[in-house]
């Protein structure tokens, strides 16, 4: 029987695969066949470093330490997922940032994409194809104003940018499709539940509920899985979404309230 989903052969990269939804993701390419190259600031033990290269991807230099180590690794890129983001900016609104935590968040969440596109996407549009995914955020429809509003629209700006590259590139054969998750229960999440329990009383189920309900809900009751984004992410890889180009697919638990 043949199966469903395959991967087999592709040759991927994966930015910020070593936590959370990134190393879900490494861990089902690799089980569903791909030869994947991951990266981060620093490798966990348990990556072999055939399998993972160290860089700073905020930086341009971090970015083509990358792109090379595909090409050379790799002998190419067939799928380039974009996994990397987060948000170090201080909370207090609008008026505790400055220049330097605009920056911070824009080449996380933005130009590290960027730069790794133009890198790779030429050489993608070369060989006749390939798949590139960009995670997003809701926050770029929701933003949290005491804390990530930059973080937001720097999310907001990598939506609009994939979307017009998609335009550019799909005809010469290389798909751009975002995907943009909601809260997931990550080991990180977690411990940030642990803590709101804490300080309210509660326990960590409780800490999760205080979580929830500053999202306005999330209508399933729960996070997302890692496992259940890197579910999506594999299938937009695949040849399975063939046709899928250009949109930009919600994995929130119905969080966001209007389509």
């Amino acid at each position: 029987m043949t199966s469903f989903l395959t991967l087999e052969n592709k040759r991927a990269l994966i930015t910020s695969g070593t936590r959370g939804a990134g190393a879900a993701t490494v861990a089902l390419f690799r089980d569903l066949g791909a030869r994947v190259l991951t990266t981060a600031r620093s490798r966990p033990e348990a990556l072999p470093d055939s399998m993972f290269v160290a860089a700073d991807l905020t930086t341009p230099e971090g970015c083509a330490k990358v792109a090379t180590a595909a090409r050379e690794r790799l002998g190419g890129v067939d799928v380039m997922v974009h996994m990397l983001g987060g948000s170090s900016a201080p909370a207090g609104g609008l008026s505790v940032l400055g220049d330097a935590e605009w920056e911070r968040e824009l080449d996380l969440n933005l130009m590290s994409a960027v730069r790794l596109d133009r890198e790779i996407v030429p050489a993608m549009v070369a060989q006749g194809g390939g798949v590139v995914i960009h995670v997003t955020s809701i926050q770029r429809q929701m933003p949290l104003p005491e804390a990530t509003t930059a973080y937001a629209a720097a999310k907001a700006a990598l939506s609009t940018y994939s979307k017009s590259i998609s335009k550019e590139v799909s005809p010469k054969g290389v798909r751009v499709v975002r995907v943009s998750p909601g809260w997931i229960e990550t080991e990180a999440s977690v411990h940030l539940a642990e803590r709101i329990a804490k300080d309210n009383g509660t326990d960590v189920e409780g800490g999760k509920r205080i979580i929830m309900a500053s999202l306005g809900g999330i209508p399933i009751g729960r996070p997302s899985k890692p496992e259940e984004v890197a579910n999506l992410i594999a299938f937009l890889a695949s040849d399975r979404a063939a046709t899928i180009t250009g949109t930009e697919f919600v994995i929130d638990g119905g969080t966001v309230p209007t389509t």
